[in-house]
């Protein structure tokens, strides 16, 4: 019976964009990634995007991008649908990074990509993702180097952005 490999790395999975359209994670390989767990209706939402947006203006043609993953496990925080979410983040908030399908970040129907952040780089308090903004940063090897709190300004992240990882 054969085995499935453990992913080495954000590369090895292939997670659904806001459009239910499979999107394979190696289309990033070679560029420093953000991953971010959002929702619409949190009180760091307003300063998240607007401090995304700026970093991601920034960088985006030097090898970076931010992947938002949105989720509603934060005190019902991002309840809309696909087609709301989409609205709102590329509207009201102007968010020109790829958004991804509503997901699960904890318990047992959390994204396997998910899992795997989680697994490379766990929390102060345990792996558990605890509120909505949590973020994890990626590598040009599609390895996990840091994982930020969600009060961690996107502007404080920058340095680390900037400068190649390895």
């Amino acid at each position: 019976m054969a085995t499935q490999e453990a992913p080495k790395s954000i590369y090895d999975f292939t997670v659904k964009d806001i459009r239910g359209n499979d999107v394979s994670l190696s289309g990033y390989r070679g560029k420093v990634l953000l991953v971010v767990n959002v929702a619409s209706k949190c009180g760091l939402t307003q300063s998240n995007y607007k401090e995304l947006n700026v970093l991601y203006e920034k960088y985006k043609n030097q090898e970076f991008e931010i992947l938002a993953f949105p989720c509603n496990q934060f005190a019902g925080q991002e309840p809309g649908s696909n087609e709301e979410i989409q609205e709102v983040a590329c509207t009201m908030f102007k968010a020109e990074f790829p958004i991804f399908d509503k997901i699960d970040v904890n318990g047992k129907n959390a994204a396997p990509i998910y899992k795997f952040l989680k697994s490379e780089k766990g929390g102060f308090l345990g792996d558990a993702i605890k509120w909505n903004f949590t973020k994890f940063l990626v590598n040009k090897e599609g390895k996990v180097v840091e994982r930020y709190a969600p009060t961690t300004s996107p502007l404080k992240i920058e340095d680390a952005v900037k400068i190649p990882i390895s």
